[in-house]
């Protein structure tokens, strides 16, 4: 079996999973660090032709993170494409069982039992928590409605205030993102690359939990620890 990932979250679930089956990943796949594959280019802009000749047996990709454009031509190539939609934990462990068994896998994997048990342990929140989650600025963006980090928040006791907008990732200005009044800000380093002196200072007054992007919006072995991490920071900005 020979697959190429478009999706870094899918790249370390396979390669954890079922070693050598990968032979191209994008070159925004981090992980695993010693990752040996061809590079195809973006998750917005993949190298088609590099793609096609790694004669590939399936391309897993997103329908977020990768342009239908892109996937079509991947097709019209006579490539095999699996496109996943992960918008919650439950899907995301549904979606991660689909693409192993399309990858060849014959037993789930034991990460991804570890992952479901860590995160149906969880303990009930003490209490609940409100947020605003910017993932851009230069123009400022949060999470909205319908995202897979939206849930696991909410699942830790975190409830984001634009849960409810009628668009996944709003642009929200600043102004209103303060006069919203949450409890806290949570700030992850990726997409953007949110740290203590670009982020926080733009909220006065308010605590901002700095959070791994890893762990809450990439879906494969990092759920193990996700609650954990995560937890642990939230945590640390609300005393």
């Amino acid at each position: 079996m020979r697959v190429v990932s478009l999706v870094p979250s899918l790249t370390e679930a396979v390669a954890a999973s079922l070693p050598g089956v990968l032979v191209g990943a994008t070159d925004w796949c981090s992980h695993p660090a010693d990752l040996d594959v061809t590079r195809v280019g973006g998750t917005k802009n993949p190298k088609v032709e590099r793609i096609v000749d790694l004669a590939p047996d399936l391309v897993v990709a997103n329908e977020e993170e990768n342009r239908a454009p892109d996937l079509d031509a991947l097709r019209a190539a006579g490539l095999e494409v699996l496109v996943t939609e992960v918008r919650s934990l439950p899907q995301a462990f549904g979606e991660l069982a689909r693409v192993l068994h399309a990858c060849g896998a014959v037993r789930r994997p034991r990460w991804l039992d570890e992952a479901e048990a860590a995160w149906a342990d969880l303990p009930e929140p003490r209490r609940r928590t409100t947020a605003v989650v910017p993932i851009w600025r230069r123009p400022w963006m949060v999470l909205g409605r319908d995202t897979f980090a939206g849930d696991l928040l909410a699942r830790l006791g975190v409830d984001h205030l634009y849960a409810r907008h009628r668009e996944r990732y709003p642009r929200i200005p600043l102004e209103e993102l303060r006069a919203a009044a949450p409890d806290m800000v949570v700030l992850p380093d990726e997409p953007y690359r949110f740290t203590a002196d670009d982020g926080p200072e733009a909220f006065p007054g308010l605590p901002c939990a700095l959070v791994d992007g890893r762990h809450l919006t990439w879906y494969g072995p990092s759920l193990v620890q996700a609650p954990r991490v995560l937890g642990e920071a939230l945590r640390a900005a609300a005393r």
